[in-house]
C-alpha cells in the first residue's frame, strides 16, 4: 500500500514580505518549533494522523483562528481565556514572527501556531473538536475572477464544518461589502446558521473584540466593518 502524499493545492497569498528583524529571526529559531502542534505538516505526517489535542491542551476546549495576521487578536483571546487552548494558522512568515514576539511579551502558554495553510491544518484536526473559530479580515481578493480564492468557498468551508463541533460559533469580520455578500451566501450553505436578528448584531463588535491593525486601516480609509456570527448546525 502506497503512502499518501501531500495533496497539491494552489496557494495565492504572500508567504514572506520584507526582511525580518534580527529579533524576529530569533523568535522563529528559538520559539516556533515548541509552539507548533506535532505532525501538522504533511512532510512530518504523511498518513494524516489526527492531532492529539487533548494532550496538546490538557483537555481544554479548543478554538481556531484562521489567518491571524500580526497575532494581536490571537494573543488577546489566549490571555483572556486561560481555560481554553487556541490554535492560530498563518502562512505569512512575517506575521508568524510578529506573533511570536507578542507571545513572549504576554507570557501566554495556551496557544499553538501552525505556520502554514489552514487547509493543511484542518487535514489533521479530528472531527468536531473546534468550539469556536475566527476568520478576521481575510484577504478580500477583490477582482471577480479571484473570488474563488476567498476562504468563504466550499473548498475551505467544508473542512471547517467537519472540524467544528455541533453548536460551535464561527465569527467573520470584514470591511468588504462583496465579501459580506459571499459570506452570507456560502457559509449557511456549508451548514452554519447566521445568528443576527437586528442590524446592531452585525454592526457592533463582539463584547470581547480587540480591534486589529487591519480594522484600524479600514476605519482610516472610510470602510465599514461587519461582524458576522454563525453557529454550526
Amino acid at each position: 500500500m502506497s503512502t499518501p502524499t501531500r495533496p497539491h493545492r494552489n496557494f495565492y497569498g504572500r508567504l514572506k514580505g520584507k526582511s525580518l528583524k534580527r529579533s524576529q529571526k530569533e523568535y522563529l529559531d528559538q520559539d516556533l518549533a515548541a509552539l507548533s502542534p506535532g505532525a501538522v505538516g504533511w512532510d512530518e505526517n504523511p498518513q494524516r494522523v489526527p492531532l492529539d489535542l487533548a494532550a496538546l491542551f490538557d483537555d481544554r476546549p479548543v478554538w481556531l483562528e484562521i489567518g491571524f495576521g500580526g497575532g494581536e487578536h490571537l494573543v488577546h483571546q489566549a490571555a483572556s481565556n486561560p481555560d481554553i487552548g487556541i490554535i492560530g494558522a498563518e502562512p505569512y512568515i512575517n506575521g508568524v514572527a510578529m506573533l511570536l514576539g507578542k507571545i513572549r511579551r504576554a507570557g501566554v502558554s495556551n496557544l499553538a501556531v501552525h505556520p502554514g495553510d489552514a487547509r493543511d491544518l484542518m487535514d489533521v484536526l479530528p472531527d468536531g473538536v473546534i468550539q469556536r473559530a475566527f476568520l478576521l479580515y481575510p484577504d478580500p481578493w477583490p477582482k471577480k475572477r479571484h473570488h474563488r480564492r476567498r476562504f468563504v468557498t466550499p473548498e475551505h468551508l467544508g473542512p471547517l464544518h467537519r472540524v467544528m463541533a455541533p453548536g460551535a460559533v464561527l465569527r467573520v469580520a470584514t470591511d468588504i461589502p462583496d465579501y459580506v455578500r459571499q459570506t452570507l451566501e456560502q457559509v449557511p450553505r456549508a451548514g452554519f446558521r447566521w445568528l443576527a436578528e437586528r442590524p446592531a448584531d452585525w454592526r457592533t463588535p463582539w463584547d470581547d473584540w480587540l480591534s486589529t491593525r487591519y480594522e484600524q486601516k479600514a476605519l482610516r480609509e472610510g470602510r465599514v466593518p461587519h461582524y458576522l456570527t454563525f453557529r454550526r448546525r
